[in-house]
């Protein structure tokens, strides 16, 4: 088993610091029958004031070469019986290790004043990660906040590494402006035993590694595509040649009572991720929220740029939608990779805004994943706000759950250098 790639969860609820993380490495270490080569923790809120004592912590117990991790509002793991749990409001450490031959892995910590301009060559985003374009990339990022420049880093890398997957979260707090935590460790490296309160950790794997995605959005559409033929930054002026505003008025009076009181809360926009597709369905849309609308001119502010010729169509989340719209997404990713080398491990971003307050249960994502892609360790943790990519492109999502699912590569055998 030592040249197969290798993934072990354990999740610990233990109130005490020192005795969840020596829970979590003794389960984690002995699933596994080889060395660890990458370890990820999530570590939940109610944790806070004890952040900076978890690397020297886990230092202590378990030797690995490279960790990152962030803290979450809930976090994601495998509890001793085997089963995934999505734990929301409670002490919680989920740590995944991974024994990973034939990956380099290579760890970085970037703040948004380190970025360069988006009309900058792929040179200067390839010398500020530090990481080669090819053989292809794959990415796990963890960032701070929406001042982390995070937006901005997903266009430079989809730029320098074209066909690279990019997934993961950005760390959250107890409520609204909860102190966050990055965690970064990187023994032959600068990152040794760092916390971070700003930026982006990150990590590239490279080698014998295919890490698949799928980001369930949970919305379904309502009344039909429609053209934006006028527009200004984020601000759609004209739908079809008419006033937005009205376009939605007339649309919300169309649908059912139960719809139009959803639509109170729950409305949001689907823009059209492909221009040349004739008919759009559920899952060709990138999803953002409605910021605002301007009573008098009629036009409807929303969380993107936009611009004349792009098609979008309204959408309404609720439980029922978000849990169709995964099961979908699953059921398309199972029949696409049948004959290919099975999922070995996932790591799961889910929005704060999912679990219980959506479902009004718990782990409902986590085990509806688990019900096509069974078996596997999965760890994660609730975010405050989601990166996975939609129609070939890497976004920073809300209300989502993204899904990185990890594979060995069918065919590729690759010579890495030390």
């Amino acid at each position: 088993m030592a040249d197969q790639m290798q993934w072990a969860n354990a999740l610990s609820t233990h109130h005490s610091l020192e005795a969840a993380v020596t829970d979590v490495v003794e389960r984690a270490v002995s699933s596994l029958t080889a060395p660890a080569d990458l370890g990820l923790v999530f570590i939940s809120s109610a944790f806070t004031s004890e952040y900076s004592r978890l690397l020297p912590l886990l230092a202590e117990k378990l030797s690995v070469p490279v960790l990152i991790g962030c803290s979450g509002g809930g976090v994601i793991g495998t509890t001793v019986s085997g089963e995934t749990q999505e734990l929301e409001a409670e002490p919680a450490i989920s740590l995944t290790l991974a024994h990973l031959p034939g990956v380099k892995i290579q760890v970085f910590h970037i703040l948004a004043e380190e970025l360069p301009d988006l009309d900058s060559s792929p040179d200067a985003w390839l010398d500020l990660i530090g990481v080669p374009p090819s053989p292809t990339p794959q990415f796990i990022l963890l960032s701070s906040s929406f001042a982390s420049g995070i937006n901005n880093l997903l266009q430079g890398l989809d730029f320098a590494y074209p066909g690279s997957v990019i997934v993961g979260g950005q760390a959250s707090g107890g409520g609204m402006g909860g102190r966050v935590a990055l965690f970064c460790n990187d023994a032959s490296g600068e990152e040794h035993q760092s916390l971070y309160r700003e930026g982006t950790v990150g990590i590239a794997l490279t080698g014998n590694i295919v890490l698949e995605t799928i980001v369930a959005q949970g919305c379904r559409p309502i009344g039909k595509p429609l053209q934006v033929t006028k527009a200004d930054r984020n601000i759609i002026l004209e739908l079809d040649d008419k006033v937005p505003l009205m376009v939605l008025r007339d649309l919300i009076a169309s649908l059912s009572e139960q719809e139009r009181s959803l639509a109170q809360h729950s409305l949001f926009v689907g823009v059209a991720m492909d221009e040349f597709k004739l008919a759009l369905e559920q899952g060709d849309f990138l999803i953002r929220g409605i910021l605002g609308v301007d009573p008098t001119a009629g036009a409807i502010a929303i969380g993107d740029r936009v611009r004349p010729g792009q098609r979008l169509q309204f959408h309404l989340r609720d439980a029922q939608a978000s849990a169709q719209d995964l099961e979908l997404l699953l059921q398309s990713y199972q029949h696409e990779r049948d004959s290919e080398p099975s999922a070995v491990a996932a790591l799961m971003f889910a929005c704060l805004g999912r679990g219980e307050r959506l479902y009004g249960k718990p782990n409902f994502d986590s085990e509806l994943f688990q019900r096509y892609l069974k078996d596997i360790p999965v760890g994660g943790f609730f975010c405050g706000g989601e990166i996975g990519p939609v129609g070939g492109r890497t976004f920073l999502h809300a209300y989502t759950s993204a899904f990185g699912i990890c594979r060995q590569n069918s065919v590729m055998n690759y010579e890495l250098d030390s």
